[in-house]
């Protein structure tokens, strides 16, 4: 065993995981097959809202193939399996039973009324056409505002009204600030908007896939899943199977982005299937069905009140929320906007904030968590509020954030919202992101080409950030009720010949885990980084934790495992000590050596792994053993920040939006690999600047979803981004031994606004303050010819949307 040398936190590493990812040499869950393994294929509604008179399954159980039908009598005779939702956000939040199988009505276009388990996953396709369902249609609701209306059809009838909860948040009710309307109502300047956030699709890599097999004393269940633990709890909870007796194993998974992060009715129908069977079973979705019925993220509607004196200071924030839900709660989908809550006021001081949230249903696919869950809904509105601020006093919006923002030696600083950021530079960050954009040049040619009344304007958007992720710590998450914790749990093993395996309670969808996670423990134990096997994903070998994602992987379960490892260090030393013949006191530990000060007599950790297995010499009352957990709990949540400039050059003739440039600099403290880093940043950059310019969905006014393929439903690929100017600024976290924040998500939060930003600015002198998502050409030449594209929304006189345009075609 040779102990490393130089640290490898900090070095840029290829992912050790992609030896087996890009090459294939791995099993996905679909790539799972088990003797006598049976499929699966749902029949899904073809309406959005409708009674289910009767299902004729006789046709389809004589089919070629067919192994078995069942309906929602069949899985769930007494009507008692409802699917969990994790976070009652009030205790007056209406919570509709969504079913495993629809039984007597269907609440969105997708949900499965029937299932069909053949020999052959065509052969289960193929007898879904064989099963003859008659509807009843019922009024279809859609939009959220006449949803909430008096008189207006009810989604759920037996819950009386469309509106699941109302949450308010008040700075002075809290006495974390003052009043909002007195903060307003005194102020020189006052500016309005409405900004509708659209309902967006996760798009991963790999779709939804289950397998059970129950034919063992232990049900296993393989699923294409970011939770596995939490999987195993919920399963248990709601088919009352015992929890010993469940076994979760997420394989290796390809991409969640949050729309993996649900417990789903095809999971349970999977289950239950194949114990009434007895054999194993397998589902697996299509992309269509994706799109269709997992869940989606986004959909608010958004009015937004800013106050502020004449200098620019901000007095005042007031943000009212609408937020789709679709048809049911999902597992946290409930809580996502209050995770937003906590975040318009994003870097900067503002003294009055009020903010309510009205959660409603319509007859959709419910949403639930998408990459920023909230936090980049949160920021658009304030990021695009300061744009239309700066226009309303003359400045420029760099100018008017600077004012505004938290100074780096205010730092810790309690928000308004009464959360504590410990650390952050935003002046340094920002100043290098001017540099590397050329701000000054870029703004002196706008106006040089606004002068000469070029075809084609240039636009240059600003988007400032910091988020809280690392979803933590559990007694804040408790105060919000939210129904879990926000530890990880993580434990080193340290193997007879020095190697060592590493079991984390984060379940790695793509994000380079194994990487990171050896680099921390070779620093740790000195052990090399090649010598060191992480091991995730399974309930039976990794017994606990709360699996991935809100950031959380690295300052969670990365400290759990700096916690463990620790932990391995203070029970080596004793042995240490004895091995050579001294007291515990006179030696250091470094570089995996236990050294005796001021000699050059020292044992490695591969040395004392060794005495240990053998067992022959060692102290008195020790144990043999040098193995350790740790479950770590933070103190406070991670505050990563960052600056991020766009240039856009729009086309006054045609509405076309080309991104000329585009620089960030993030601050996410210590970074352990600035290679995955980099990788994450661009993935973020490419979701956030997608929801911009590209995705959203559109459904006809039967609620059919008409964006359910990717011909539809439009994707940049990389032909469509610009090549992004990345780099870090690096104040480290006072919270966590590693000094890191989170860096998943802060690519998806800053971009958004940051793109609309530019093509706003690109066109403000046509009149218009806002253009609706997602900015396709349509919408922006239909903004330039009107200097409107008029949502209707109340204080929002250039407002957003296109009424009955929907076009989301047209690339860059």
């Amino acid at each position: 065993m040779t102990a490393t040398i130089e640290p490898e936190v900090g070095k840029s590493r290829r992912r050790k995981e992609d030896d087996r990812l890009i090459t294939g040499r791995t099993r996905w869950t679909d790539n799972i097959t088990l003797p006598g393994m049976l499929h699966m294929a749902i029949l899904r509604s073809p309406f959005a809202h409708a009674k289910i008179v009767s299902i004729d399954t006789s046709a389809a159980k004589s089919a070629s193939g067919v192994v078995a039908v069942f309906t929602a009598k069949d899985l769930d005779p007494d009507s008692s399996i409802g699917m969990p939702c994790a976070w009652p956000i009030t205790p007056d939040m209406k919570t509709p039973r969504r079913p495993v199988l629809a039984a007597d009505q269907v609440n969105f276009a997708g949900e499965g009324v029937a299932v069909v388990v053949a020999r052959t996953s065509a052969e289960a396709h193929d007898a879904l056409e064989e099963i003859d369902v008659e509807y009843d249609e019922l009024p279809v609701i859609l939009d959220m505002e006449a949803a909430i209306a008096d008189g207006a059809p009810l989604v759920h009838e037996d819950q009386g009204s469309n509106t699941s909860a109302v949450w308010k948040f008040d700075s002075a009710e809290a006495g974390t600030g003052g009043n909002v309307e007195d903060a307003i109502s005194s102020s020189e300047i006052v500016v309005k908007r409405r900004f509708r956030q659209q309902r967006l699709i996760p798009a991963f890599m790999e779709p939804r896939a289950c397998v059970v097999d129950p034919t063992g004393t232990q049900i296993t269940m393989w699923s294409a899943t970011q939770i596995p633990h939490i999987l195993r709890v919920m399963s248990a909870l709601t088919l009352g199977i015992p929890e010993h007796k469940l076994r979760v194993i997420a394989p290796d998974v390809g991409g969640g982005f949050g729309g993996k992060i649900g417990v789903l009715p095809e999971e349970m129908m999977s289950l239950l299937v194949a114990q009434k069977l007895g054999k194993p079973v397998k589902w697996n979705e299509s992309r269509s069905e994706t799109m269709l019925a997992a869940h989606h993220g986004r959909d608010q509607i958004q009015d937004i009140t800013i106050s502020a004196n004449a200098d620019g200071t901000v007095t005042g924030l007031k943000v009212e929320l609408l937020a789709n839900l679709g048809a049911y709660n999902g597992l946290v989908g409930t809580g996502v906007p209050i995770l937003g809550a906590f975040m318009f006021n994003a870097i900067y001081k503002i003294p009055a904030y009020h903010f309510a949230c009205t959660n409603v249903y319509t007859t959709t696919t419910l949403t639930d968590a998408y990459r920023g869950a909230g936090r980049p809904e949160a920021t658009f509105a304030i990021e695009r509020i300061m744009d239309e601020l700066a226009d309303e006093l003359g400045l420029d919006p760099l100018e008017l954030r600077e004012k505004n923002w938290i100074k780096h030696e205010e730092f810790p600083f309690t928000t308004v919202c009464g959360l504590t950021y410990d650390s952050g530079n935003y002046e340094a960050a920002t100043e290098k992101a001017k540099q590397l954009f050329d701000y000054d040049g870029l703004r002196a040619e706008q106006e040089k080409r606004r002068r000469a009344g070029d075809k084609v304007q240039l636009g240059i958007g600003i988007s400032t950030f910091t988020e809280m992720c690392g979803l933590a710590p559990s007694r804040v998450l408790g105060s919000l009720d939210y129904g879990a914790g926000g530890w990880e749990h993580a434990a080193i093993r340290m193997l007879p010949t020095g190697k060592v395996e590493v079991i984390t309670g984060a379940s790695a969808h793509g994000q380079g885990h194994e990487t990171a996670w050896s680099q921390i423990v070779a620093d740790q134990l000195g052990i090399a980084f090649e010598d060191i096997e992480v091991i995730h994903g399974d309930t039976q070998s990794s017994h606990k934790g709360m699996d991935t994602y809100g950031s959380r992987s690295l300052v969670v379960g990365g400290i759990a495992i700096v916690k463990a490892a620790e932990k391995v260090v203070a029970k080596a030393k004793p042995i240490a000590a004895h091995l050579l013949e001294c007291a515990e006191d006179d030696l250091e530990f470094a570089g995996g050596k236990f050294t005796v000060k001021g000699t050059g007599t020292s044992t490695t950790m591969g040395d004392i792994a060794l005495a240990v297995f053998a067992a022959h010499n060692l102290p008195d009352g020790v144990e043999p053993s040098l193995d350790s957990d740790a479950t770590f709990d933070p103190e406070n949540f991670s505050y990563p920040h960052g600056t991020h400039l766009c240039a856009a050059e729009v086309d006054t003739e045609t509405g076309r939006v080309k991104l000329r440039s585009y620089v960030c600099v993030d601050d996410i403290g210590v970074a352990v690999n600035p290679l995955i880093v980099e990788g994450q940043v661009h993935g973020g950059l490419a979701q956030g600047i997608a929801q911009a310019l590209f995705e959203g969905t559109v459904h006809d006014e039967s609620g059919t979803l008409t964006t359910g393929t990717f011909a539809d439903y439009l994707l940049p690929s990389a032909a469509d981004l610009p090549s992004f100017t990345t780099d870090r600024t690096e104040t480290p976290s006072t919270t966590n031994p590693l000094g890191a924040k989170g860096v998943g998500e802060a690519g998806t939060i800053a971009s958004t606004p940051a793109v609309v930003n530019a093509v706003i600015d690109a066109v403000r002198a046509f009149g218009v303050n806002d253009i609706e998502m997602p900015l396709t050409p349509m919408r922006v030449w239909h903004a330039i010819q009107h200097g409107t594209t008029d949502a209707g929304g109340p204080g929002n006189e250039a407002g957003g949307g296109l009424g009955s345009i929907d076009a989301t075609g047209g690339a860059l």
